[in-house]
């Protein structure tokens, strides 16, 4: 009969804990020391640890406590090798997503309330994109993710993210309504043009800053009676790639923005491939 087996993997950090685990070890020694049983007795009744009883009649207490915790650092510490929802999944997208419907080379991801803080608070309407089924989902550090911050955040995070080292990334941002106009409930339109949107997100296209002489290309989109303002940009400067490709809209209070990145490398082999993933998204 085959076994399972969880890993396991040492604490790297535990020795942290030694002051809290010698001050919790003489808070249970100090009722002993007034009761009728041995040390040993006591502690064998409670815990049922078969130690010889000499052992803690002839061991000054604090030899004892620093055997506890030298116990402790070599105990291991349980880390389950299955990810939760909110971290990466080191896997090929074309495992665990289906097919699309509209092109078997693509897979469909449709993001949903197990997927990202916001979409648990119900700050972002639900999104969907296609991806190659080689792409890999990546993680998205905490402090980035607005999941300290929700529901009220005042500030820009970062949905989810993808990538391929041959092909390029993508990453959806999504950015308080409030942030670019005081009107509730605004479409993209109500904020403003395509350049005044993209002046204002630009920095969360490259990672940096963003000039206006790098902004190739801007055109509108209607898709299911919802605007989209979408952009070709050459950013030689940029943190996230030479070559950005960005779609935003705006829907309840929050603006959304997607972003397709590549090197000079990726974008020779994959620019087809990369706008395909762009004209795909929707929310």
């Amino acid at each position: 009969m085959d076994k399972k087996f969880i890993n396991i993997e040492p604490c790297p950090f535990l020795h942290k804990f030694i002051p809290l685990i010698t001050k919790m070890a003489t808070s249970l020694l100090l009722p002993l020391t007034t009761s009728k049983l041995s040390p040993f007795r006591s502690l064998r009744a409670s815990a049922s640890v078969s130690v010889h009883e000499t052992h803690f009649q002839h061991t000054p207490r604090r030899d004892f406590l620093k055997g506890i915790a030298l116990q402790t650092l070599s105990l291991p510490l349980l880390v389950l090798t299955n990810p939760l929802h909110s971290q990466a999944r080191e896997i090929e997208v074309g495992s665990f997503l289906p097919p699309s419907s509209s092109d078997p080379s693509f897979v469909l991801f449709k993001a949903s309330s197990k997927d990202t803080p916001a979409l648990r608070a119900g700050n972002v309407q639900p999104y969907q994109f296609l991806l190659p089924p080689t792409w890999k989902q990546a993680r998205v550090a905490n402090i980035l993710s607005g999941n300290y911050c929700q529901p009220k955040c005042a500030e820009p995070w970062v949905e989810v993210k993808f990538e391929d080292e041959k092909q390029g990334k993508i990453q959806v941002v999504a950015s308080p309504l409030i942030r670019l106009t005081n009107k509730p409930n605004a479409t993209i339109e109500d904020i403003g043009s395509p350049e005044k949107v993209i002046a204002s997100l630009g920095p969360f296209v490259t990672g940096n800053t963003l000039d206006p002489d790098e902004l190739l290309e801007t055109s509108i989109e209607k898709l299911d009676d919802q605007t989209y303002y979408k952009y070709v940009l050459e950013t030689p400067y940029a943190l996230t790639g030479s070559h950005n490709l960005a779609k935003a809209t705006a829907k309840g209070n929050t603006v959304v923005l997607f972003v397709v990145s590549a090197n000079d490398k990726q974008w020779q082999t994959s620019e087809k491939t990369l706008k395909s993933m762009l004209d795909s998204f929707k929310v």
